[in-house]
């Protein structure tokens, strides 16, 4: 008897134990926002970034749930009000009240839905989302794909595709959405073509591939063919992405690691196998407050400059420590110049509460207190000048990326987290973009390949490419 019980308790335990695990594993992703207080998601592969804005242009003869057209840094888009397009009650528009838009990229076209209130990202399990029914929501059935509960709220997964998705992909477009597009994009005229990422190399890196002699096949060594499962696990559980960008340091990497586990145990098992093996690959200050001999290291990169506006762009500036500390250092180097930086990321919770970050008070008496004010509270909160100077954005790069001439590319560890063919494009991208005298720099254990012409400039462990 006693046997039995014992039994069952480790099938309860063992069955307990799946349902974490299961309840751990993500693998759809979603932006949540709300139409009339009612819980909508979309794909988040859909959203290219979040935005507010009004005074959209207006555009004659479109169906009533087009606004009108949006001037989105150069890139005139349609905006669409959806809870016009599903017939939801509006209120009357006040043209002085900025909307909250979710920009959207589907079939080569970007355009804006104007909802309610944007919510947060959500991850969930696919087997999670249950097959739509008409009593989940006021729309109708044929514009939702599914229905998913997370946290006790229950989201309409709406079907984008459906909704505005091309029939050449043999999805069934309504008509009235087919219409939008055409009325709204054709007043804005060529204006409306996206400008797809130049996916070519720089000529001499092109130069150099085609140059390039082919090696005789040859059997792998252990340690290479190590070093090739490591790079695919980093990728599975970290998206790190193995290319000529830091392939020396993987290397140099791997023969620390073997030495510290046993050549028998060098493979990643698990996410936190990979965190072990990443740990020292981030630059310095990452995540952190800049010390003052790091941030005289950046001033002393930065090159002599008398613009009335400096421009960067600073790709993947996470919770935004390090762009504050960024803005700081550029007001010091240029303190009679406009500082206008362009900060982007895909972690939406991460980038919408950047504006509203708190300064410690141990920074008080520190190289940024020049830059630091009291709130009414007694808190620190940095000056409306270095506020001024910042743009944050939910934005991924790998899309179109409408920026005006740069210069300052500041982009530590960003490009070992997207794919090779879109590292390609945004380090030909960084080569367009610049300014005759502006810098980019990249991570402390990235390099950019010699193929793509840049020069370098080194201090300390940092290193400045430039065009020259």
């Amino acid at each position: 008897m006693e046997e039995n019980v014992i039994k069952t308790a480790e099938d309860l335990n063992e069955a307990l134990q799946e349902k974490k695990e299961a309840a751990s594993y993500v693998d759809f992703k979603m932006v949540t926002f709300s139409l009339a207080d009612k819980d909508y998601a979309i794909d988040i592969m859909y959203v290219k970034e979040i935005a507010k804005a009004g005074r959209f242009t207006y555009v004659p003869n479109t169906l009533p749930f087009v606004l009108g057209v949006y001037n989105l840094r150069g890139e005139i888009i349609p905006i669409l009000d959806l809870r016009l397009f599903f017939n939801i009650e509006v209120q009357k528009r006040d043209d002085k009240k900025l909307e909250n838009l979710l920009i959207l990229t589907l079939d080569d076209q970007t355009f804006g839905l104007v909802v309610d209130k944007i919510d947060k990202v959500v991850g969930v399990q696919k087997s999670s989302i249950q097959p739509p029914h008409p009593l989940f929501a006021d729309i109708n059935i044929k514009y939702i794909s599914g229905v998913v509960e997370n946290n006790n709220r229950l989201y309409v997964l709406l079907d984008i595709l459906r909704i505005f998705g091309s029939k050449d992909n043999g999805e069934a477009k309504e008509a009235a959405a087919e219409q939008m597009a055409k009325n709204a994009a054709m007043p804005a005229g060529d204006q409306m073509n996206r400008a797809k990422p130049d996916a070519r190399l720089a000529p001499a890196a092109q130069s150099a591939a085609k140059s390039a002699p082919s090696a005789p096949a040859k059997k792998e060594e252990p340690a290479n063919l190590d070093i090739k499962f490591i790079a695919e696990s980093l990728k599975s559980y970290k998206n790190f992405e193995m290319s000529q960008i830091n392939e020396e340091w993987v290397k140099r990497r791997y023969t620390e690691w073997a030495s510290d586990r046993g050549a028998s145990k060098t493979q990643l098992q698990s996410a936190d196998d990979a965190d072990a093996y990443l740990s020292n690959f981030y630059s310095s200050f990452t995540g952190t407050w800049w010390s003052k001999d790091y941030a005289d290291i950046i001033k002393g990169l930065l090159p002599d400059n008398n613009a009335k506006q400096i421009v960067v762009w600073n790709p993947g500036c996470g919770s935004g420590i390090e762009t504050y500390c960024l803005a700081c250092v550029l007001k010091s180097r240029y303190p009679d110049a406009k500082i206008r930086i362009y900060a982007q990321d895909v972690d939406l919770l991460g980038v919408s509460n950047a504006s509203l970050l708190s300064v410690p008070a141990n920074l008080e008496g520190t190289w940024l207190s020049p830059y630091l004010s009291k709130k009414a509270n007694g808190e620190n909160t940095f000056n409306q000048e270095i506020k001024d100077s910042i743009m944050f954005e939910y934005h991924d790069c790998k899309n179109t990326n409408v920026l005006p001439m740069l210069d300052v590319i500041f982009a530590r560890d960003f490009l070992s987290f997207i794919d090779t063919k879109s590292q390609e494009n945004i380090l030909s991208e960084f080569f367009e973009k610049m300014k005759g005298n502006a810098i980019a720099i990249v991570g402390e254990n990235e390099t950019i390949p010699m193929a793509y012409g840049f020069g370098e400039t080194s201090k300390g462990a940092v290193t400045a490419y430039t065009k020259d």
